[in-house]
């Protein structure tokens, strides 16, 4: 699905210019990206405003983590273009579906708490233990967190570990 938005090209369709694999980063926000598309549509003051969509492969989830993702590339646009952009989407592959996404102050504020509380766990050292759940099948980084084996890892660690102590 990601194959046409992976390959940096853009396209032009009247008063709207479509950008794919956009890069982008906000020093406010300590963050740093590539947006999957930016669509931008031309004002009638000459003004373009920009429009991000985000592909996911599955489908709308009960939490609010696509959003803010698409939030926080709406906010490192607005930083680097110098614009306000008020609204995006979410293309979700399973549903074929458009979801448009405001970009309303609480949705503005969750993003900067997430992006904060990632500079704390990076600043930690920490690395969050893997917990395997149903989502896990659709994530494309499954094949990297193997959580499935680390949780194997870890018991089998323990079990030696509580071993060598017995000797």
């Amino acid at each position: 699905m990601h194959d046409k938005v992976d390959t940096a090209n853009k396209e032009s369709r009247r008063n709207i210019r479509i950008e794919y694999g956009v890069p982008m980063r906000s020093l406010r926000l300590g963050l740093i990206g590539k947006a999957d598309v930016v669509e931008f549509y031309k004002q009638n003051d000459g003004t373009w405003i920009p429009f991000p969509v985000e592909y996911k492969r599955g489908k709308p989830k009960m939490d609010n983590c696509d959003r803010v993702q698409l939030c926080a590339q709406a906010m490192c646009l607005e930083e680097m273009l110098n614009v306000e952009i008020t609204q995006g989407a979410l293309f979700y592959g399973q549903t074929r579906r458009r979801e448009d996404v405001v970009f309303d102050e609480k949705l503005r504020d969750e993003t900067e708490e997430t992006a904060l509380k990632v500079h704390e766990l990076i600043e930690s050292g920490i690395t969050p233990k893997a917990e395997y759940s149903k989502k896990c099948k659709q994530c494309s980084l499954l094949n990297l967190c193997m959580p499935k084996v680390s949780r194997k890892a870890s018991s089998y660690l323990m079990k030696a570990m509580e071993e060598i102590a017995s000797l």
